[in-house]
């Protein structure tokens, strides 16, 4: 007999990814009862452990620095380098688990599949997943649905409009798409890891690997050997959905033809290292893309994306990998082309908003955009911001009553509630308590007046921070007592450095928490005129730093007392609500 249990939720997810992730915590965080439905036994999608790619965004590698994407994700990241020094992709799954099993008002369900959605005219009533482990049928019944899943799994479940495939130059003016519209797509990679060791190791491939006798036969550099190569890459030429087993079979075939090219072919320095991991999670770039409120173009995004609802961002480049793939070298064309585009640069809200289902929204990915722009919106880093985007939209819809579309009505509110929760949204300052404004703010030393200017981070030549250094004070004096709830605080996590996981060797990462980042401070109130303790941080790790007050107060004190190897540090923001 079948095994059925059932949910009810406000919010349910599908796919944990890191957008998935991110959107489920910040439903969550916002209130409403949430379910991850996710089909693997790990979280992180493509940065899991089960496929080992960095988390790519708006600063290319640090090459930007300022513009790295905070929020939850800049949470987990630093989380990850304090408990993660060893640069281990297990561990970081581990983070982000223990992040979902802590967060309130969340359910998870790993190793669940999503394969039937239930509908009441146009809106989802249920989505019924079957769970291998348990070999149980999970139907989970919900107020509003957000696709994370990559491949957009709940368009041919739902009838949601989608596309696949590359638009033509002439339907959305875009001059980097082809000519005329086709069925390709980007394709899959599958990475592996090799070590060295003391004495020669020997390499003997499998029967079915590919041989490659010439460097000329691969289109990219192989001259490092512990993280394997984006540009092992198949699939774009055929179904990215349907055909991933036989495209998995294939790269497997590429991977290990490439190392005993590496080993046995020509003299490349190798004789010492030997594989220690191969993919076998074909990491995927490009599938089913929803058609939403918006559909956000090439134009907009190298136009800076300048929308009044922007809710997220992005910065990578349009980089368009070529169909071919791995074959490309053999036609003399690149393996990937990427094209210009600012950064940072807008999205707006639309794109995460069925244009056809009431209940349906989605993130990462799949989300509304053309192929083009979706080349530069695909990466892990700005898909995750619009999971916290889409997240938080989802929690003001279910306490307002509304459908995630209507929360297009309500945009300053989710807006601010991003900034609030340390999103950034370029160009959108944010708001302050009339407490905060109205107040006198002390200084031990240096101009601590930007702490409120709304701009958590520097902009160009402009740091919108108070510097300072270990032992220094700042001070908020209020014109008359007032009832504060909290303290918050924007620490300085080092936005010009590199925190990436990553095992790419020439990456530079940082292997524990950012110097400059504030790990001690104290914190004091005054009540009728006596200073009294309020509360202390302790080996923070983070950027966001909320400090409960939950009393009235006339003015509010903090002395920083260390941070994590650094005499100086900045402050982007302190206030009170």
């Amino acid at each position: 007999m079948d095994r059925k249990i059932e949910h009810e939720t406000d919010v349910c997810v599908i796919g944990g990814g890191v957008a998935g992730l991110v959107a489920a915590m910040s439903a969550a965080r916002g209130g409403a009862t949430v379910v991850l439905m996710h089909d693997r036994p790990v979280l992180g999608g493509n940065s899991s452990s089960e496929c080992r790619m960095h988390i790519c965004g708006a600063d290319r590698h640090n090459q930007i620095p300022n513009v790295r994407e905070t929020g939850i994700l800049e949470e987990l990241r630093l989380i990850n380098l304090r408990h993660n020094r060893h640069r281990s992709y297990n561990i970081w799954d581990t983070v982000l688990y223990d992040a979902a099993r802590r967060q309130e008002n969340l359910t998870l369900m790993l190793n669940c599949s999503c394969c039937e959605a239930e509908m009441d005219g146009g809106k989802i009533v249920s989505i019924t997943g079957w769970q291998t482990t348990t070999q149980t049928w999970q139907r989970v019944r919900a107020k509003i649905f957000i696709d994370a899943s990559g491949d957009a799994i709940l368009a041919p479940l739902t009838g949601a409009a989608f596309r696949m495939g590359r638009e033509g130059r002439d339907e959305y003016g875009e001059s980097f798409a082809p000519a005329e519209a086709d069925d390709c797509t980007m394709g899959m990679t599958l990475a592996f890891a090799a070590r060295e060791h003391d004495t020669p190791q020997s390499f003997e491939p499998p029967v079915w690997a590919n041989r490659y006798d010439r460097c000329e036969d691969r289109p990219g550099k192989h001259t490092w050997w512990s993280m394997g190569y984006w540009w092992i890459e198949l699939g774009g030429m055929d179904h990215s959905i349907h055909d991933t087993e036989k495209i998995r079979d294939d790269l497997m075939a590429v991977v290990y033809g490439v190392w005993d090219h590496i080993k046995n072919r020509s003299d490349h320095g190798a004789d010492n290292w030997a594989l220690e991991w191969v993919q076998f999670l074909p990491s995927k770039r490009e599938s089913r893309r929803y058609i939403g409120k918006h559909v956000l173009t090439q134009d907009e995004i190298t136009d800076g994306g300048k929308f009044d609802d922007v809710v997220a961002y992005g910065g990578w480049t349009m980089d368009d990998h070529t169909p071919e793939g791995f074959g490309c070298a053999k036609l003399g064309l690149p393996p990937t082309i990427f094209n210009p585009a600012p950064s940072p640069y807008g999205i707006p809200y639309g794109v995460l908003v069925a244009r056809d289902i009431e209940n349906l929204a989605f993130a990462g990915r799949c989300a509304s955009c053309t192929h083009m722009a979706m080349s530069s919106t695909r990466v892990m880093a700005t898909a995750t911001v619009m999971g916290q985007a889409i997240g938080t939209a989802a929690a003001i819809a279910i306490n307002r009553g509304i459908a995630p579309a209507d929360v297009a009505e309500h945009i300053d509110e989710l807006q601010q509630t991003l900034l609030t929760d340390d999103a950034y949204l370029p160009g959108v300052p944010q708001k302050f308590s009339e407490a905060t404004m109205q107040s006198e703010l002390k200084a031990s030393s240096g101009e601590p007046e930007p702490l409120r200017d709304g701009i958590n981070r520097p902009v160009g030549d402009d740091e919108h921070a108070w510097r300072c250094r270990v032992g220094d004070t700042f001070e908020m004096h209020f014109s008359a007592a007032a009832d504060v709830r909290c303290l918050t605080i924007i620490a300085d996590s080092a936005l010009d450095q590199l925190i990436q996981l990553s095992h790419w060797d020439d990456c530079g990462e940082l292997t524990a928490p950012p110097e400059s980042l504030l790990m001690d401070a104290r914190v004091e109130v005054l009540t009728a005129g006596e200073w009294s303790p309020a509360g202390e941080i302790r080996r923070n790790c983070r950027r966001l730093i909320r400090i409960p007050i939950d009393r009235k107060i006339e003015a509010v004190r903090i002395t920083i007392e260390k941070t994590w190897g650094a005499e100086e540090t900045r402050l982007f923001a302190a206030y009170v609500e």
